[in-house]
């Protein structure tokens, strides 16, 4: 195997965002982190409650580093941590051994989200926070769903909407992302191809795809512009 077949082989990618977009993601998730603590400290006494949770800062990265990803859109980022949440909750309270707990936590709460369509990857940090965190967070029982939880995601999102919100191109959920003009039929052969034809290509893959229809279409009528245009 060569180089370059080990670099492919473990994935590693040669697309590069620009330094502008790199720029951004940076200070967009500096503020989401900073907006939870600032918020936290402000509504409870930090030597009493769990402030913030590690977790956060996964989500930070999906936020403002993949904000038109689906494991990064609300549904996701709420229901994906309040039902893991949960989980890790119940794990710690009803499983004595704290090995066994852990691990039951984390597979309930990727199953669980898969079930619910709410697949968000720091949803099972989350999860397993709640069963190995200190005890003061397993004070706090179910009220972790919605503090430090609850909290934190309410305040995470706020700051991606208005934060994405700047930039047109960037704009948070994704559906509120400025569209690329549709090309008639005369200018693409991508316009044969439909959003639904994506929908039900991407439903005869079972598994899932980090990558929205949307974003799939584009790249389909960029990739063709470029064909068309390539001597």
């Amino acid at each position: 195997m060569n180089l370059h077949a080990f670099i492919e082989t473990i994935g590693f990618s040669d697309h590069r965002a620009s330094y502008h977009e790199i720029l951004l993601a940076a200070v967009g998730g500096f503020l989401g982190i900073l907006a939870i603590f600032m918020v936290s400290q402000s509504l409870f006494d930090p030597a009493l409650a769990v402030v913030i949770v590690p977790s956060m800062g996964a989500s930070a990265v999906l936020l403002f580093a993949a904000p038109h990803a689906p494991f990064s859109q609300p549904w996701n980022v709420v229901a994906g941590h309040i039902v893991s949440a949960a989980i890790g909750v119940a794990c710690w309270q009803w499983i004595p051994d704290l090995t066994v707990a852990a691990s039951v936590a984390v597979g309930l709460a990727i199953g669980a989200m898969y079930f619910a369509r709410c697949t968000h990857p720091p949803g099972g940090a989350t999860a397993l926070a709640a069963v190995i965190g200190s005890d003061q967070l397993h004070e706090l029982g179910y009220v972790y769903v919605f503090q430090p939880i609850m909290l934190n995601v309410a305040t995470m999102l706020l700051v991606a909407i208005l934060f994405n919100g700047l930039f047109k191109w960037r704009r948070y959920p994704a559906r509120l992302s400025v569209k690329p003009e549709p090309t008639s039929p005369a200018a693409s052969t991508s316009a044969s191809i439909s959003h639904e034809d994506f929908v039900y290509a991407l439903s005869q893959i079972d598994t899932i795809i980090d990558v929205s229809e949307e974003d799939l279409l584009k790249i389909y009528q960029l990739a063709t512009k470029q064909h068309r245009q390539t001597p």
